[in-house]
């Protein structure tokens, strides 16, 4: 780890509209707060840290592909609970540089560019991009999984945000119920109106990728 040469899963995002923000310091406070607990929270996940870039931008080098992915996830849905929008895409870019494991700065090699360029493609209507320069067609069924949970994200309301994240942290139905002080019946009412199902389909589809990205790496010898 840490070798130019090294294949790793990048991770970039990009906040939406935040020229436009009521209160510009609020904003970025909270934007900081999510980067940095992912930081604290992953650090073994992370081979060079999220690292804030420009005000409204960070970038990192995770240790797998299916980490990025859990990491870019659990920041977007920091994010939401503060009604903030981000983007974000997972790239895959072989370094030629060595890994800054300080900060995400200074490294080269391709596919870095690829992923910027990736995000910042404006005229996507998704929050989730991803670019894989040797799978073009695999990435384009991600882009399609990732438009779909943006849609899906964007319809919650914040009932359905906090009981859907919830069970992606591993509560149970009955103890989603017993803590809200509401039947389990009024639990699936509301996991049903905000298509879990649906939403956990779509993003076991990208981890199952993820995962095959990961064995790919390990295989050709270059796993970060």
């Amino acid at each position: 780890m840490g070798q130019a040469g090294t294949t790793v899963a990048v991770i970039m995002g990009d906040l939406v509209g935040s020229q436009r923000a009521a209160s510009p310091e609020q904003l970025h406070a909270q934007f900081n707060a999510a980067v940095q607990a992912q930081n604290r929270q992953r650090s073994l996940a992370l081979i060079s840290p999220l690292t804030i870039t420009l005000g409204d931008e960070f970038q990192g080098l995770a240790t797998s592909f299916v980490m990025a992915a859990e990491i870019v996830r659990a920041i977007r849905l920091d994010l939401l609970a503060n009604a903030i929008d981000c983007r974000f895409a997972i790239g895959s870019a072989r370094l030629r540089t060595p890994v800054n494991v300080e900060k995400a700065w200074n490294m080269m090699g391709p596919g870095l560019s690829e992923a910027r360029a990736k995000l910042n493609e404006k005229r996507s209507d998704t929050v989730y991009c991803f670019s894989i320069p040797d799978e073009p067609v695999l990435a384009t069924l991600l882009d399609a999984c990732g438009a779909t949970l943006t849609m899906l994200e964007r319809n919650w309301t914040d009932t359905q945000r906090h009981d859907i994240q919830a069970l992606i942290g591993g509560e149970s139905p009955g103890e989603i119920a017993k803590r809200r002080r509401v039947s389990v019946h009024t639990v699936y009412k509301v996991r049903n109106s905000g298509h879990y199902d649906l939403y956990r389909v779509q993003w076991q589809a990208i981890s199952d990728a993820m995962s095959s990205f990961d064995r790919n790496a390990s295989t050709s010898g270059t796993a970060a």
